[in-house]
């Protein structure tokens, strides 16, 4: 049992390497996107009870930049980050056609 523990502990903290598969941004968002769902089932649950969940808006609209935000990075990173694999794969795709 210690050495699955200690074998889930390492699996943790490869999440942290630069040489990962795992993109953090996208998790990081998809984190603030679920506490924003939580925050609306809560406020919806509360409302049906008839009472008023007191929410700041300073927090929640963070919550919002943040999931936008990450997406936002993610999205841009995957558009413009790999454009020289991209335009590798298309010189040898188009060298093979002309073969």
């Amino acid at each position: 049992m210690l050495n699955k523990l200690k074998q889930k502990w390492m699996s943790f903290r490869d999440i942290f390497k630069d040489s990962n598969d795992i993109n953090e941004k996208t998790v990081v968002g998809f984190a603030s996107f679920v506490i924003m769902v939580i925050f609306a089932i809560v406020d919806l649950v509360t409302g049906y009870f008839g009472k008023d969940l007191v929410i700041n808006e300073f927090i929640y609209d963070s919550f919002l930049f943040i999931t936008l935000g990450s997406f936002g990075i993610a999205e841009l990173g995957n558009i413009f980050g790999n454009k020289s694999n991209k335009s590798n794969k298309s010189n040898k795709s188009k060298e093979q056609i002309t073969r």
